[in-house]
């Protein structure tokens, strides 16, 4: 089967960063499904991986975590799924990614794709709704339930993937005023299209901004990226007993900022689940089937901006490129082979 990968930790301007490679087509055992990829998007955990883990001498590293596809196979375990379903999903950081024509991945953590989204559209969503959807319910408590709810979510980076379906779930599910951070202006509408209440710019002082909006105490706070850079400024106006919710790798991060007002720290991470196999591991699955639920009835909508071709090794790298240069928006999808 045609894939991509890689073999050393380059830059991705090397040649060799990411490489057009065939591999075996691999055999489903257990509870696992056979995907055959129809579309993949790109997460800035994959360029993550790709300079911080290169593979044993010898092997070849295929990363991607997002996929829409067909079921192709599936192991002796499984009570899911069948040959012929389309599904949607973000696979394991464990095992071989979605850059391949055909992709192993645990049915546990696999949802049924959304009836009125194209391949590439659905492509889009999981690792982000995933992400957006534990971030906010389950680390930082979120009531679900459109009952007014007297406290404002501050999303930063408003505009990238995760912030671009979480300005949707708090929106459109629960009672909270949700105000986002961007500094574009295209970013800033971005945000505001897809429901924030208010954009404010973080590359400007947050506290006098958020004043000047008069809206409910920020009790909660969702820091999705350059969380080194903003957390000090936002300790100093988050609400006392706040939460702080963060899901990026923060060079510097000193806890005691929030210890005056006994702020609780939670990160987030939606690999747990699937890395350590835990009890409610099932639960992403159920995730994303309300997901697609939400999609199929215009709740949600896509968080596609760019389509950047069919799935190789060039594409992936502009992929990978614009990611790095951290002024994407939205998700970058590539499709088919």
């Amino acid at each position: 089967m045609k894939a991509v990968g890689y073999r050393k930790s380059l830059p991705i301007e090397d040649a060799n960063s990411l490489i057009d490679f065939e591999a075996p087509k691999p055999e489903p055992t257990g509870r696992d499904i056979r995907v055959a990829v129809k579309a993949i998007s790109a997460n800035p955990v994959d360029y993550k991986v790709r300079k911080r883990a290169a593979p044993p001498e010898g092997e070849t590293k295929i990363l991607g975590y997002d996929a829409a596809g067909i079921v192709d196979a599936v192991g002796p375990d499984v009570t899911l799924f069948k040959s012929g379903d389309e599904v949607f999903y973000a696979g394991s950081i464990l095992r071989q990614g979605t850059n391949a024509e055909f992709h192993l991945v645990d049915e546990r953590i696999v949802g049924k794709k959304p009836r009125s989204l194209s391949f590439a559209q659905a492509a889009a969503l999981p690792l982000t709704s995933i992400t957006a959807w534990e971030l906010l319910f389950d680390r930082l408590g979120a009531v679900p339930g459109k009952s007014l709810d007297p406290r404002t979510l501050l999303i930063t980076g408003g505009a990238g993937g995760v912030g671009s379906i979480l300005t949707q779930l708090a929106r459109r599910l629960t009672g909270l005023t949700v105000v986002a951070t961007a500094t574009r202006p295209e970013s800033q509408k971005w945000c505001l299209d897809l429901g924030a209440h208010a954009v404010i710019d973080h590359s400007q002082p947050m506290k006098e901004q958020i004043e000047k909006l008069k809206v409910p105490p920020v009790a909660l706070v969702a820091s999705l990226t350059f969380t080194d850079q903003h957390y000090k400024a936002i300790a100093d106006f988050i609400a006392p007993q706040g939460k702080f919710g963060l899901i990026d790798d923060p060079p510097e991060f000193t806890v005691s900022a929030f210890k005056g007002k006994a702020v609780s720290i939670h990160w987030e991470s939606m690999f747990t689940r699937s890395s350590f196999q835990t009890p409610d591991m099932i639960a992403q699955h159920h995730l994303l089937n309300d997901v697609s639920n939400l999609l199929d009835k215009g709740v949600l909508r896509t968080t596609l901006d760019q389509t950047f071709g069919t799935i190789n090794a060039a594409n992936l790298k502009r992929a990978h490129a614009l990611l790095e240069s951290g002024k994407s928006r939205g998700k970058i999808v590539l499709e088919g082979w």
